[in-house]
């Protein structure tokens, strides 16, 4: 078991936030900086979800080299015949994103996955390393990376350093028992009456504040409790204890999909975005600036979900309500004020 701490959704984008008081099982925790590439090969053949424990419905798709999109990157890109992908999982993995699969070697999850879809679009072999979420931006910054796909928030101050190339949006999410008898669209009216949970310290608690602010106004409220960890969460929402937890999306999708079949299933009441209700918040593979990376890798993905191969990754991590139509280049992201 592994135990992944709340931190400050700004600071971590995501990575380490995604996880806030929730214990997850690992297959295996690797201490390794290196990490297996396999799920990619020379003709194009990709494994979705290969190794995940459960965590994703393994899928083999197979991926046309596009060589005009493979001329168009730098040279020393191509010169090498790999994308050197760089994942900031280390030490003990956050489930359905990147983690230890169960052979203990290969890094898989839905950010290294796609990052070996869009090297096999590439015409390059995927060469996936692990390493520590500032080890990756250092990665990135000295060219040992190309790329990072590891749930990065798109930030106007990360701009400022990296180009960006976005592939999902940045959501949080209601979780509920299957059974139960509400939804979100957005509008925090619903939550009028409820007990909620949320970690401490997150943005997402922060949103929750916001929200219950502004029904108080209204002379309306809801309750909000805290537990010290995820397992505390979930039998208090088995129990009745809380109508609903508010937390990252792709935690919430994972939790959900391990529940099924149980006596307490649970499911997504909605999604909301992580950088709140004026930006859809995006993640983006993230590349040294002015290297010449991201366009490419954002040519490639889009022609990833012109073929369908993209909602076929998604849809393998029940990760399908994060969809974009597109990838962009260096779209807009949260404001200094926010990241």
């Amino acid at each position: 078991m592994s135990t992944i701490t709340p931190s400050r959704w700004r600071n971590r984008a995501g990575v380490l936030v995604l996880a806030a008081g929730v214990v997850v099982a690992l297959a295996g925790c690797s201490a390794n900086a290196s990490a297996d590439s396999s799920g990619g090969s020379a003709d194009g053949t990709v494994t979705i979800g290969a190794h995940s424990n459960g965590a994703a419905t393994e899928t083999k798709v197979t991926v046309t080299e596009d060589s005009k999109l493979h001329d168009a990157l730098p040279a020393a890109v191509k010169d090498s015949g790999k994308l050197t992908i760089g994942v900031g999982a280390l030490p003990s993995g956050f489930p359905p994103l990147a983690f230890t699969g169960d052979d203990q070697k290969t890094l898989t999850g839905s950010e290294p996955d796609l990052g070996r879809l869009v090297a096999a679009k590439l015409g390059l072999e995927p060469d996936v390393q692990n390493a520590t979420w500032d080890n990756l931006f250092v990665g990135i910054d000295s060219g040992k990376y190309d790329a990072g796909f590891s749930n990065i928030t798109v930030t106007e101050q990360r701009k400022e350093k990296y180009d960006f190339a976005s592939y999902r949006q940045d959501n949080l999410a209601f979780q509920v028992l299957a059974d139960a008898s509400w939804t979100f669209d957005g509008d925090p009216a619903v939550l009028a009456g409820k007990t909620l949970s949320v970690s401490s310290g997150t943005n997402q608690e922060k949103i929750l504040l916001e929200w219950q602010k502004e029904l108080q106004a209204k002379g309306k409220d809801f309750a909000i409790k805290y537990y010290p960890d995820g397992n505390a969460i979930k039998l208090a929402l088995d129990s009745g204890k809380i109508d609903g937890y508010f937390g990252p999306n792709p935690t919430i999708a994972y939790q959900n999909a391990q529940s099924k079949g149980t006596a307490k299933e649970t499911t997504t009441a909605g999604t909301y975005s992580g950088a709140g209700s004026s930006l859809q918040g995006l993640i983006a593979a993230t590349t040294k600036k002015g290297s010449g990376i991201a366009k490419p890798v954002a040519a490639a993905i889009n022609e990833l979900v012109e073929d369908g191969t993209y909602a076929k990754w998604l849809q393998a991590y029940n990760l399908s309500n994060e969809a974009v139509q597109t990838s962009e280049v260096n779209p807009e992201g949260l404001p200094l004020d926010a990241s």
